[in-house]
Formats: structure tokens, C-alpha cells, sequence
């Protein structure tokens, strides 16, 4: 490779990949959202006059869309399409035809109920992928379910280990957590279904359900309890396996995390709080003697932390080389000077809203890297660009699908 090849700018890792999103809210869309930041050509299929439901969900910005809206649904081209009559399922097939990946997650058995289960979309295009993300999958008892974030929180999982021990579950910091959750394994087995394409040219359906990926994310809770009969229950800020791994008041009123994973590291803060003798006290020498001490210990190192700032806490723990870090609210996120130096948040300029700022590209490749072009596009901006350009449909043709309530 040349000087000249190596300093060019590259297109994104997924430059030339076409999907179709006709999904709503969180989930599918979020997948479809990762793909496009990395140079995929999505088309956000919605219902006429009616749009994506996300673009009321959460908090309205000056463009009559949401910030959700706007935030999650960047670098897409909406396109207006109704999917339940004859004539807009055919103009479905077409595009489907010409794509490699299809998004949907609406409740099990919708798409076969409009004429385009994966036998008939695979008929089209026996090389597209369809990813399927519900509530409780394709499969199962419960598949044909409703189901919501809040939901597939509780059914994973991770409700019943959010909040304080002696409080109801908890929500575990955000209803859609289970949405991106879902979003992102769809958006990792899409690539490993384009991979298995390029070696066997077939395409194949791809099952999410919405709890899946909090089930997925328990550590040990189901070897726990199938080899010990183990229920883990609510610990609020504290850590069942490791012991002090929690959050600490510090004098100003602020809070600080500190986790101690080993034995060594433990040693480390005790002789930083001038407590050597901790090291070898039989109560705390070991996390095991630990666990079973955890008042005594969050309580000590408590009552330390609160002699201090925040800030000052942080650099004694940093420069004893004790993990730990401050327990950020959104605004002091936007005053730390490392979100700032590796460009976590990402001001776009818009003409509805001006500039906007919104949590950056994930991850950060160097010779690819993804980017926003812009942010979510007014309902049906795309349509007569898409269809002249991907079925060559012509302005009149268009302007009489309109007229008739198909797009």
C-alpha cells in the first residue's frame, strides 16, 4: 500500500450495505442506527402521516420531533410506506429485492399476517437477512406477548437486582435499557449473518428477544443458583461477590465508586486510609472475610471519604492506584475534560434545532471511523428521492401513491 492509499480517507466499514428498517421505538431501529453510523444506506420505512412512534417518545424539540428522534434516528432516509395494504406490500417486495438487510421488531407473527413472513421475503431475495427482534422472541409460550422495555427488564432479569435491599425492584436506570440492549446483539448477529453470506451466498432470519440480552448479561447469577440454589437479590450499590466494590460519600456532599476486585488492591486503600493493619486482620484479609464483614468495611472506608472533596478522594485513590471514579450526573459529564478529549459528545449542527448534542459514535475505529452525517430526518424526506432512485419510480407515479395513502 502506498504513502497516498494509507493517508486517504477510507468509507465506512458498511459502505454499500442497504437496510430496511420498519421498525418502531427503540430496538430494530437501534440496530439499523449502528449500521448506518458506519456507512450503511438505511431507509427508515414509516407509515404515512403517522411516522415512527419514537418520534414522540420523550422530550419535544424545537424540529416537533423528540430529541429521541432526532439522536437515534441519525444518518437514516425516511420513507413514507404503508405496509398493510396490497399495493404497499409490493412496493415492499421491490425494495426488498434490492437490500441485504431487513429490521423489524413488531409483535411475533405481524409480518406473516401482512403477507411477508420470511418465506415470502426470502423468495425475493433468497441473500437478504431478516432480523426479528420481540418481546419474548419468535418462539415459546409467551411469543405472542406484548411487550415494552419496562417489561423485558423485569422478565430478564435485572429488576429484581435493582434498587436498595430492603426497597421494592427497581428500575435499572432506564426503561429502554432492554432496547438497546436487543438493538445492539441484533446489530453484532447481522454482521455475523453478512459473514456466513459471504461464504455460502444465503441469507437467514435473525431471532432477538427483547429480555435476551438482559438474561445475557447476569454474570453468574443462573450457574449460581442452578449448582447452589443461589438467589441473588437487591444489594442497592453494592457488589454480592466483591467486597468494597460500592459507592462512598464524599464531604461535599458528592459520591464517589470504588472497587477493590482483589485482595491486592484492597491493600492498596488500606494503607492509603493509613489503616495497615486491615492487610492482615483476619476479618479483611480476604474478599471472602470481607463479604462477611461488608458493614464494617463500606463503613470504614465511608467514614474516610467523607474527610475529603470529591475531587480530592478521586486523586488519592488515582495516584494510589485504586480504581475508582465520581458518580456523574449528565451535567458534569458535560464538564469532564476526558468526555471532551476523546469527543464522546458530538455537537451537530441542524436547521430545525441549531446545534444539538448527542452521545457520539460507538466504537471508535481509526481507519473506518463511523460518523453523523445528520440527525433524524423529517417524516417522509426521503420518499421521491428513494423510490426514483432504488425502483425508479417517476414523480407522477409517486405523486398518485401519495395521493392514494400508500406512501
Amino acid at each position: 500500500m502506498s504513502e497516498d492509499q494509507a493517508n486517504s480517507p477510507r468509507e465506512g466499514a458498511l459502505a454499500g450495505l442497504k437496510v430496511l428498517d420498519i421498525g418502531t421505538f427503540i430496538a430494530a431501529p437501534f440496530a439499523a442506527t449502528l449500521m448506518a453510523e458506519h456507512g450503511a444506506e438505511v431507509l427508515k420505512i414509516e407509515l404515512p402521516e403517522v411516522g415512527d412512534h419514537a418520534r414522540r417518545l420523550g422530550t419535544p424539540s424545537e424540529a416537533g420531533d423528540t430529541f429521541v428522534w432526532l439522536s437515534e434516528a441519525r444518518n437514516k432516509r425516511s420513507v413514507t410506506l404503508d405496509l398493510r395494504k396490497p399495493e404497499g406490500v409490493a412496493l415492499f417486495k421491490d425494495l426488498v429485492a434490492k437490500a441485504d438487510i431487513v429490521c423489524e421488531n413488531f409483535q411475533a407473527g405481524t409480518l406473516e399476517k401482512w403477507g411477508l413472513g420470511w418465506d415470502v421475503l426470502s423468495g425475493v431475495n433468497p441473500r437478504l437477512i431478516l432480523l426479528r427482534i420481540s418481546g419474548y422472541g419468535q418462539t415459546g409460550p409467551y411469543a405472542n406477548r406484548p411487550c415494552f422495555g419496562r417489561i423485558a427488564n423485569a422478565f430478564g432479569g435485572i429488576s429484581f437486582l435493582s434498587g436498595e435491599a430492603d426497597r421494592p425492584p427497581a428500575q435499572p436506570g432506564s426503561a429502554t435499557l432492554s432496547d438497546y440492549m436487543a438493538g445492539l446483539f441484533g446489530a453484532y448477529a447481522a454482521q455475523l449473518a453478512l459473514r456466513a453470506r459471504d461464504r455460502d451466498g444465503q441469507g437467514q432470519v435473525i431471532d432477538v428477544a427483547l429480555y435476551d440480552g438482559i438474561f445475557r448479561i447476569l454474570d453468574e447469577v443462573a450457574p449460581a443458583f442452578q449448582k447452589g440454589g443461589y438467589v441473588r437479590r437487591r444489594d442497592g450499590a453494592e457488589t454480592p461477590i466483591v467486597v468494597p466494590h460500592s459507592h462512598y460519600p464524599t464531604g461535599d456532599e458528592r459520591w464517589i465508586a470504588i472497587a477493590c476486585t482483589n485482595d491486592r488492591i484492597f491493600g492498596r486503600l488500606a494503607r492509603l486510609m493509613d489503616r495497615p493493619d486491615l492487610i492482615d486482620d483476619p476479618r479483611y484479609a480476604t474478599n471472602g472475610a470481607r463479604l462477611k464483614n461488608r458493614g464494617a468495611v463500606n463503613g470504614m472506608i465511608a467514614d474516610w471519604t467523607a474527610t475529603m472533596t470529591r475531587d480530592e478522594a478521586l486523586k488519592r485513590c488515582s495516584d494510589a492506584e485504586v480504581p475508582c471514579g465520581p458518580v456523574y450526573g449528565i451535567d458534569e459529564i458535560f464538564e469532564d475534560p476526558h468526555y471532551a478529549a476523546r469527543g464522546n459528545i458530538l455537537r451537530v449542527e441542524d436547521p430545525r434545532v441549531g446545534e444539538i448534542a448527542i452521545p457520539n459514535v460507538v466504537p471508535t475505529l481509526t481507519g473506518t471511523p463511523g460518523a453523523v452525517r445528520w440527525l433524524g430526518p423529517r417524516l417522509g424526506e426521503h420518499t421521491e428521492a428513494v423510490y426514483g432512485a432504488w425502483l425508479g419510480l417517476s414523480p407522477e407515479r409517486i405523486a398518485d401513491l401519495r395521493a392514494r395513502g400508500i406512501v
